[in-house]
């Protein structure tokens, strides 16, 4: 299994053969990647590619790195790796400051960056990459196994991912166009129906006859509740 499956990384920078060069490079390692030119582009991708990753230019036009910074740390728990051609300890500090996880100067080597998105997933999000129990839960993400109430469930690839998604964000409501991209991918060109359908077939394995696993959130989506 590759080292980036089931990480998504937005990389955010109006340099297109260096977003390009980050790209192909995460690409390769497993990783889904997206990328936006500028702080509003960013703002937007955040919204839709819910990114563990992003790594972030500090100069753009419009609004800069640090001020694209502040705000998707307001947003949702993200990792964000800034990067400036400044070597500048005032820049540095200030990137922290900010919220920014970690950062790096201008030229830098792939084989660095990729140690440190390694890095920042085992320190934010370690139930990507190893075993997690949350309430009733089990998930081995290497093994691609999830149980409930120490019981093996028999799930598809995309039941297996959907629930798994439901549950590491347990006790958020997650809207169907969202969880269709993070599921299904951004360009996922079907309907949002689909979503309804997993959810009734990873009801039945629950035994979730009354919903109060996978709850329900009229006009809002769903919830999965642990207690």
């Amino acid at each position: 299994m590759s080292q980036g499956n089931g990480i998504n990384v937005l990389v955010v920078d109006d340099e297109i053969n260096i977003s390009q060069f980050i790209e192909l490079g995460l690409k390769n390692e497993g990783y889904a990647v997206m990328t936006a030119m500028n702080g509003n582009e960013a703002i937007a991708a955040a919204e839709t590619f819910s990114p563990h990753v992003v790594i972030l230019d500090v100069m753009m036009p419009g609004m800069d790195g640090f001020e694209v910074c502040r705000r998707l740390k307001r947003m949702k728990p993200v990792a964000i790796i800034m990067l400036t051609a400044k070597e500048d300890v005032e820049d540095r500090v200030r990137g922290l400051e900010t919220g920014a996880d970690d950062y790096m100067p201008k030229p830098f080597s792939f084989s660095e960056l990729l140690a440190r998105i390694q890095a920042r997933v085992r320190n934010q999000f370690p139930y990507l990459l190893e075993l997690v129990e949350l309430g009733p839960f089990h998930i081995d993400s290497m093994r691609r196994e999830l149980s409930y109430q120490n019981k093996q469930l028999d799930l598809s690839p995309t039941e297996f991912e959907l629930l798994k998604h439901l549950v590491v964000h347990h006790g958020l409501v997650l809207s169907k166009s969202a969880i269709l991209n993070q599921v299904w991918g951004y360009d996922f060109g079907g309907e949002e129906n689909i979503v309804e359908v997993y959810i009734r077939s990873l009801r039945d394995k629950l035994r979730d006859r009354d919903h109060r696993i996978i709850r329900t959130i009229r006009g809002a989506g769903y919830r999965v509740d642990l207690a």
